[in-house]
């Protein structure tokens, strides 16, 4: 594990990742656009800023195969049922502050004011996207992540109506699928993610991925 100066050289990433067993790279520095997407190309990302940014690079890694992707039979059938509404980039501070929201599973999260400011400059420059579920003119569920050729790094979900967040899901892994994406990242496997069809792979299965994926001419 490594202290994060502003100028620390991220390109070294794959190295540090190794050097603790959580996956834990590196510990301090600033929440920027430019720290995120160098920390985003080597396969770490940050996580927590209370008190210090700690960035990560778990082994294993869980991710979401674009091709395989299937929503499931039941979440088929409520979307044909619920008439929701789905947009991109509609309102993406919107879907992030949401996302920071406390819930009664979920008391405190990471995403603080500094991640706000970051991801939004972010999305301002095109590198940051959101998806979004609406019931009617009300946002009822939605995520957002980070883009770098066919790479999608996704960061954080939430919903107001049961399903939302898989509908969110769904929509995303469409959208990828149609614009020839390769790897959607979904970082540390849980079982939830897992209920959600999302797979593990190993470390440096998923940095070759990677290499890949980020060299592709596409967009989002």
């Amino acid at each position: 594990m490594a202290d994060m100066q502003e100028d620390f050289d991220l390109d070294d990433a794959e190295n540090l990742a190794r050097c603790d067993i959580d996956g834990l790279v590196a510990v301090g520095g600033a929440v920027t656009p430019e720290s995120l997407l160098r920390a985003y190309r080597t396969g770490v990302f940050p996580w927590s800023s209370d008190p210090m940014v700690t960035w990560w690079s778990p082994d294993p890694r869980a991710i979401l195969e674009i091709e395989r992707y299937r929503p499931s039979r039941s979440l088929r059938k409520h979307l044909r049922r619920a008439g929701w509404t789905f947009a991109f980039d509609r309102d993406f501070e919107g879907v992030m502050r949401r996302c920071a929201e406390a819930t009664p599973s979920r008391p405190t999260t990471w995403i603080t004011g500094d991640f706000i400011a970051a991801y939004t400059e972010l999305h301002r420059r095109g590198a940051a996207h959101s998806v979004e579920v609406y019931d009617k003119d009300e946002l009822a569920g939605g995520l957002y992540g980070v883009s770098i050729g066919g790479f999608f790094g996704g960061e954080s979900m939430f919903h107001r109506r049961p399903d939302a967040s898989k509908a969110a899901i769904a929509c995303l892994v469409e959208h990828l699928r149609e614009r020839g994406f390769v790897l959607l990242d979904a970082q540390v496997p849980t079982p939830h993610l897992a209920s959600l069809g999302a797979i593990e792979v190993s470390r440096d299965e998923y940095l070759a991925r990677l290499r890949h994926a980020i060299a592709l001419p596409v967009a989002f």
